[in-house]
């Protein structure tokens, strides 16, 4: 069985699995996926996948995508102007966590409740990425706790006045009474649109 598949077939096989169920399958769930009878081969593969990089191993030793794994195919550009001639070739595979994510390690999502942000393109069930540690300059969108409650706003800075505007008319500028402290910068919005 080994011989009638490629480890492109395989990952893409498990990758599929991963996405429908939000989990990696099971050795056994493995064995009915790639049509074998014998955890051996399924070993076979998994060891292939871990030393492509496309698996890891968490610390329990539990079977995970790497970040890098699973990605869509980059098919070309599109024009959002005039239309051009749409050409679909295999460009890439990217992974959305690679894109999105420059700094793993400090970053975090959060989901968007109101409309202070509608202007910006900021809209309610919005995911937000969220670097943290990074230093705001003006104009940054930010996360912050003001006067212990968090809100999402643009960080703004005129000499010493520090302050959080939103990008919605609706909303005043907020200055902190008592703090303002930043909890991260915002480096990408995700949307899913219904469908």
């Amino acid at each position: 069985m080994r011989g009638n598949r490629t480890l492109k077939d395989v990952e893409k096989e498990i990758a599929g699995f991963y996405r429908d169920r939000r989990r990696m399958p099971t050795y056994s769930e493995m064995m009915a996926l790639l049509g074998v009878r014998s955890k051996a081969v399924i070993h076979f593969w998994v060891q292939k996948l871990l030393a492509a990089g496309v698996l890891e191993k968490d610390a329990g030793g539990f079977l995970s995508p790497s970040r890098r794994a699973f990605g869509l195919p980059m098919v070309g550009d599109v024009a959002a102007g005039f239309p051009s001639p749409a050409e679909e070739e295999l460009r890439d595979v990217i992974s959305f966590d690679e894109y999105l994510i420059t700094k793993p390690g400090t970053s975090f999502l959060l989901r968007v409740s109101g409309d202070s942000m509608i202007d910006e393109g900021i809209h309610p069930g919005d995911l937000v990425v969220i670097e943290k540690g990074r230093e705001p300059k003006s104009g940054d969108i930010v996360i912050a706790e003001v006067d212990g409650e968090w809100t999402l706003k643009y960080f703004c800075r005129k000499g010493k006045d520090v302050f959080l505007e939103a990008a919605n008319v609706k909303y005043p500028p907020i200055r902190a009474r008592l703090e303002l402290r930043v909890g991260g910068v915002v480096s990408a919005v995700v949307r899913k649109y219904p469908g």
